[in-house]
């Protein structure tokens, strides 16, 4: 093994360079991992590119014990426009924002960004394609193996909201501005006061105890014309008060969540990105198929209300929350 000097930390925007393919293979074990974390074979399209940071990933929210924690990472990235095409992963349409070690990033002038331990027999391109599957399911379906479903083998604990250095990092990285982390944080309070109202009788409530936003489905109506709407055409996201009455008061319509990270984007146009078909079942590795299910162009999960997670996943919208913009 060699060592090699390490440079600093990057922040939000600062330009990187992706190692070249020989030298981050060289990284990784025998399964093509490191710490835990896969390279996957859709990252390759990233070697030697120079990119931008998006946002530190020093937590991430659990989508497989969907606890409602936060789990903590060291020395990872994510990179602007560095999404999963699930070329490899059966087509999974998902989209997900890739996680990238600082070891298989460099300078703007090579150096890298952490230590690197280099191993003698590197994996093979080969190798990272055969992780991409698991043992396939007592039904004989296959099952795939990605950064999402390894959430859990390369992050550590839960992270408590009450653990504020997690904030001061938030701000001092260049994740989110000052302002809206105190912003979040009144609203982490606020709702944790609200829960803990519930208890109490009807008329010492505020809105019942709801958390704000306050968010809770009024229908569901009945569903509205389909729209099928295509990629490229430009919708605009319906209020809240109009999507309320289609939502149960578990907030979902048909079994899809209506989240309160959808809410900002309320009034907004965007334009269709893709019909979404299919996704990797992220606790099982399973494919599942999906029907009405649309993600829009740079509407990510911004996790206003939900501790900063920088992972930026796509909400997925039904075609009764949006409506068709005419164009000239």
């Amino acid at each position: 093994m060699t060592e090699r000097k390490t440079g600093s930390s990057p922040r939000a925007g600062d330009r990187v360079m992706v190692r070249g393919k020989d030298q981050i293979l060289a990284t990784l074990d025998k399964n093509g991992r490191l710490g835990g974390l896969p390279f996957m074979p859709e990252m390759l399209a990233f070697a030697g590119q120079e990119m931008r940071v998006f946002k530190r990933a020093d937590k991430t929210c659990d989508t497989i014990e969907q606890t409602g924690t936060r789990r903590r990472l060291e020395k990872t990235v994510h990179l602007v426009g560095a999404r999963c095409d699930g070329s490899a992963h059966g087509g999974c349409q998902a989209g997900c924002l890739l996680f990238f070690r600082e070891e298989w990033l460099a300078k703007e002038d090579g150096t890298p960004l952490a230590e690197v331990a280099e191993v003698d027999s590197p994996p093979t391109e080969a190798d990272l394609d055969i992780d991409t599957q698991q043992d396939p399911g007592a039904d004989g379906e296959p099952r795939y193996r990605c950064q999402t479903t390894e959430l859990l083998n390369f992050t550590s604990g839960g992270l408590s909201p009450y653990d504020w250095s997690q904030y001061v990092t938030d701000v001092r990285t260049g994740n989110e501005r000052l302002g809206t982390v105190l912003r979040g944080l009144l609203i982490l309070f606020f709702n944790i006061v609200q829960r803990r109202t519930r208890r109490l009788p009807f008329w010492l409530r505020i809105h019942d105890g709801d958390e704000y936003p306050f968010l809770r489905g009024t229908g569901p109506s009945k569903a509205p014309e389909p729209l099928n709407l295509q990629p490229g055409e430009l919708v605009e996201i319906k209020s809240k008060a109009e999507i309320l009455p289609t939502l149960k008061p578990n907030n979902t319509n048909r079994g899809m969540v209506f989240d309160a990270e959808m809410l900002p984007y309320c009034g907004k146009q965007a334009r269709v990105q893709r019909r979404l078909d299919r996704i990797i079942d992220e606790p099982t590795g399973r494919m599942i198929t999906l029907r009405d299910c649309l993600i829009l162009e740079d509407v990510y999960c911004r996790a206003l209300y939900h501790r900063f997670c920088p992972r930026s996943i796509y909400p997925y919208w039904r075609e009764a929350w949006l409506r068709r913009v005419d164009q000239p």
